[in-house]
């Protein structure tokens, strides 16, 4: 029995050349978001409070993209487990297209409404802090990110493409490359050094920005440099247009997806902004444990990643048993390293909060949240594999009852009557939100054993 989720030796090197190159890239991006966290944190509670708030409001729109190109990306992958290079340039340029015109859609919208969103997390207690000037820290914050905003998207669709194609080590490396500028450009920014003005909040805006530009010119320089090795990027601008029947395959399978993104980050901003009714120390203490989570979590994210390739290129090449097998395989490995990596968690919580400059208050709720975090770690990484398991088949409208729906029919709507109508405290409500996704692993538990997930959607095209 346990032969079935231990793999062979050939299969652990796949995962390991695979993983290896993301887990590097997403560590060092969070290892810095961390660092780039407790930059802003030595500015106060008010500081940080107000980069959470407009990263919070961000995320809707870089989800967005994300749900709209994965969509797109699972006939990339089965594309090119067929060997169809045209089909990979025709979904590409699909991407940039969905990219670029959510990107400007979503830059609008901000520029609109971006201080109604801001304020709408300022209506609980401020704890000693000043409310107006977290306000204007988050708007000129976010104003300053928008400039980022194309950069990014492009990023993604380049990136995401060249992994559906096997290569991992080239966005590694811009990922790197764009870290190092901006964890430098901080240092710089926030605090004045090297006769630069002392910026703060804004500083850390301006570094970010310029860092996705370097990212954007790496990429794409050597995308085009390589068309040998990515036969796919060959004349993707030249004659520049998409097949009709991919659009309408297409949209069918990205639609779910892209709905999905926009509104599962809604409800997690939505849960954000119910916190927010503890105070502003809550505020500042889930920014941090918000900050160490995605750190422990890269392995996580890349483990979905490595679902969406592994499985969907066995899919595109008609080998489902095969394709069912692998996956099984990698969600069994992605619970026993996150039984370990919840255990290093519990055990980092208290040293993290001593990174920062806020009140003795702050680190002690940010101590208990990690706690809570790392005990319900096992819990996500299941559910996350198994939306990528769904996902890679182009089951897109079972994801987003699974993901989407689920979320604000029982994750929005429990942190909602917790925090209107109890006295709870932020640590037992998050408890509860957290451990009520046990509900959720039993879905996906479910769904997994009826195979019903694993099937081949370029084979006609």
């Amino acid at each position: 029995m346990l032969k079935r989720y231990i793999g062979t030796r050939a299969f652990y090197r796949s995962v390991i050349s695979l993983l290896i190159p993301i887990v590097i890239q997403q560590f060092i991006t969070n290892f810095v978001s961390l660092l780039d966290n407790i930059m802003v944190g030595r500015l106060g509670t008010e500081a940080i409070s107000a980069a959470s708030i407009a990263n919070s409001v961000l995320m809707v729109l870089m989800l967005a993209i994300f749900g709209g190109l994965s969509g797109i990306s699972i006939y990339g992958a089965q594309f090119y487990g067929k060997g169809d290079m045209d089909g990979m340039r025709q979904a590409f340029r699909l991407k940039l297209v969905f990219s670029l015109l959510c990107t400007l859609a979503g830059i609008a919208v901000y520029a609109l409404f971006g201080e109604g969103f801001i304020r709408s997390f300022l209506q609980g207690e401020s704890n000693g802090g000043d409310l107006e000037l977290t306000l204007r820290e988050g708007r000129a914050y976010l104003t300053i990110m928008l400039w980022g905003q194309v950069p990014f998207a492009l990023v993604q669709a380049y990136a995401s493409t060249l992994r559906e194609s096997g290569e991992t080590v080239v966005p590694m490396v811009a990922g790197v490359c764009a870290i190092v500028t901006n964890l430098f450009l901080n240092w710089v920014l926030i605090f004045g050094r090297l006769g630069a003005p002392a910026l703060g909040v804004r500083g850390a805006a301006i570094a970010t920005v310029i860092s996705r530009y370097v990212e954007m010119a790496i990429v794409l320089i050597h995308a085009h440099r390589h068309t040998r090795k990515y036969p796919y990027v060959a004349g993707l601008y030249r004659g520049f247009s998409i097949s009709l029947p991919l659009i309408r395959r297409v949209l069918p399978t990205a639609a779910p997806l892209l709905v999905n993104e926009i509104l599962w980050s809604l409800g997690m901003t939505m849960i954000n902004r119910f916190y927010s009714s503890r105070g502003l120390n809550a505020v500042a203490a889930l920014n941090i444990n918000g900050t160490a989570w995605n750190l422990f979590c890269v392995i996580m994210f890349a483990m979905g990643t490595a679902v969406s390739i592994m499985v969907g290129q066995r899919l595109g090449a008609g080998k489902l048993e095969e394709a069912r097998e692998v996956d099984r395989q990698l969600i069994f490995l992605t619970e026993v390293l996150h039984v370990v990596i919840g255990v290093l968690m519990i055990l980092a919580a208290p040293y993290i909060p001593l990174l920062y400059n806020v009140g003795p208050e702050v680190r002690d709720l940010t101590r208990r949240l990690l706690i809570v975090a790392g005990l319900s770690l096992p819990i996500h990484s299941f559910a996350h594999v198994c939306y990528f398991t769904i996902r890679s088949g182009g089951k897109t409208v079972i994801t987003f009852l699974f993901d989407a729906v689920y979320t604000w029919a029982v994750t929005v709507l429990l942190a909602f009557l917790l925090t209107r109508y109890t006295a709870l405290d932020i640590i037992q409500i998050y408890f509860c939100v957290q451990f009520i996704d046990i509900l959720k692993l039993i879905i996906g538990l479910l769904m997994l054993r009826s195979n019903f997930w694993a099937r081949n959607v370029v084979s006609d095209l």
